[in-house]
């Protein structure tokens, strides 16, 4: 898989103009609309892979209350269209010759995501495609599966996302990933946290979510063996999502989040209950506090927690790779091995 090269920060719209003219033929552009995220990269064709020249990222909650609704509400799409605008100007300065932009779980789900759609492209110019749960995967593994080891025969591969969780159960072979069987379940971090809350946890609430994920899996763990795979140790962990870059951030004690410091770091299983211990014991303020998490993530880490110790439980591998990468570094790839085809 082609990587990232190097990143540079979002810059102000001076450093926009002044990338326009020196940027070469080729600039991509990767968009991933998600229940509780709106990411964009933007990046050119590099030596090795490409190189990431802007980025962005806001928690918009687009799927905020529609477990209770099956419609997108009015406040949650204006939030949402509002960071769009952003991503359109942005694209629209570094001079973007090609772009994908995808959504997810919510407009999978939300009756009224037609209506949004359209109205988005009349309002930013981004033309954005509901794309399938198998499709997420195969993006999410795209983006992530570098930092696979290829010693390791079997892969657990999983996206916790805002309204659903992709699990992907892989073959390493040659040094390349292949997909075997994967997974969708209907529980991410938003609809798990309005349906048990997101404020005090108690630990048997706790456990009903932890309980009520392991029951989407039970199968899955069944009809590919996995379980056997692990106590085998022939099965290798890798995680990609909100939940565990926040989990490794605290274990690295980091003043801020960092990405570079984040991605492709290890996780143990021992850590990662630790830390969801000390999370359950604060409410909402204690874990704003934190400076990985903040006030936007506080009620939804837990939801989280609970998705992770789920998976960690049924398949106890003893560390976890943590991936700050996927869907978007996934079309990143696609996109520049499309322009080099062409090319040739």
């Amino acid at each position: 898989m082609d990587g990232v090269v190097a990143e540079m920060p979002e810059s102000g719209a001076a450093g926009d103009a002044a990338a326009v003219a020196e940027a070469p033929r080729a600039v991509f552009a990767a968009l991933d609309l998600g229940t509780n995220n709106c990411r964009l990269l933007i990046a050119r064709p590099a030596r090795g892979g490409f190189r990431v020249i802007d980025a962005f990222s806001r928690i918009v909650r687009l799927g905020e209350g529609l477990s209770r609704s099956d419609r997108l509400s009015d406040e949650a799409m204006a939030r949402t269209v509002s960071a769009l605008k952003i991503c359109g100007g942005k694209m629209r300065r570094r001079g973007v010759t090609s772009v994908r932009a995808v959504a997810t779980e919510a407009c999978r789900r939300a009756g009224n995501c037609t209506e949004f759609l359209e109205r988005v492209e009349r309002e930013t110019g981004i033309r954005i495609e509901i794309i399938t749960s198998d499709e997420e995967a195969r993006l999410a593994l795209a983006g992530c599966a570098s930092l696979l080891d290829p010693r390791v025969p079997r892969a657990i591969v999983f996206d916790i996302g805002g309204g659903s969780t992709e699990i992907m159960w892989i073959e390493v072979a040659r040094g390349r990933p292949h997909l075997l069987d994967q997974i969708s379940l209907p529980v991410g971090v938003v609809n798990l946290a309005e349906s048990y809350g997101g404020d005090r946890v108690a630990a048997e609430t706790y456990a009903a979510m932890v309980a009520r994920v392991d029951s989407d899996i039970a199968e899955f763990d069944r009809r590919n063996g996995i379980s056997q795979a692990v106590r085998a140790r022939r099965v290798q962990m890798l995680g990609t999502s909100g939940t565990v870059t926040t989990l490794a951030g605290i274990k690295l004690g980091l003043d801020r989040y960092d990405r570079s410091r984040v991605d492709g770091t290890w996780l143990s299983l021992l850590d990662a209950r630790s830390i969801t211990a000390a999370l359950l014991e604060q409410d909402y303020e204690g874990r704003a506090t934190n400076p990985c998490i903040g006030r936007e993530r506080a009620d939804l880490v837990v939801a989280g927690c609970a998705v992770l110790e789920a998976i960690w439980e049924r398949w106890p591998v003893t560390r976890l790779r943590i991936a700050d990468r996927g869907v978007r570094e996934g079309i990143l790839s696609e996109l520049l091995a499309a322009s080099r085809r062409d090319r040739r």
